[in-house]
């Protein structure tokens, strides 16, 4: 392993069981989510994010726009995703960390489980949103950017 290798793996912050470190993801430069878009998130990612969000990995799929069976291989051969799967999973982490950033801004309690938060505003139907949820628009980047104005927009007031 190279230097420079070694310092990527040292700034990864896909998520850890009990650890999730998504505000890190959301602060990055767009390079270096270009970077890791690229090198094709780890399929075993999406289980992680899943068993993080609090749902089914069937959901998470079919909200992202991934195939189980692609995945299914991917994790048995140990072959990172797609860069437009991965894409989609880094955006859901982003989104994440867009929470995260949100709760440290309004100094709220250190415990807040942003991505729990994250997983019940997911499946809410918004009206925001014609009544539709917001899962149903992170299987496109354009749709994931959407959800994160709409979070932004929550912040601010101009949705409750």
């Amino acid at each position: 392993m190279t230097a420079t290798d070694n310092a990527r793996a040292e700034r990864r912050h896909y998520p850890r069981p009990g650890q999730p470190d998504f505000l890190q993801l959301y602060q990055e430069s767009a390079q270096y989510r270009i970077e890791l878009i690229r090198e094709g998130v780890p399929a075993r990612e999406v289980g992680e994010l899943s068993a993080l969000l609090a749902m089914s990995k069937e959901s998470l799929l079919d909200a992202l726009g991934i195939a189980r069976a692609t995945l299914s291989r991917k994790v048995r051969e140990n072959l990172p995703l797609a860069p437009d799967e991965s894409e989609r999973v880094l955006g859901v982490q982003a989104l994440i960390g867009q929470v995260q950033a949100m709760v440290a801004e309004a100094e709220a309690p250190e415990d807040f489980d942003a991505a729990a938060w994250m997983s019940r505003w997911l499946t809410t139907p918004l009206a925001a949103l014609g009544g539709a949820t917001p899962a149903s628009y992170l299987d496109t980047v354009e749709g994931q950017k959407y959800i994160a104005n709409l979070l932004a927009m929550a912040q601010s007031g101009a949705y409750a």
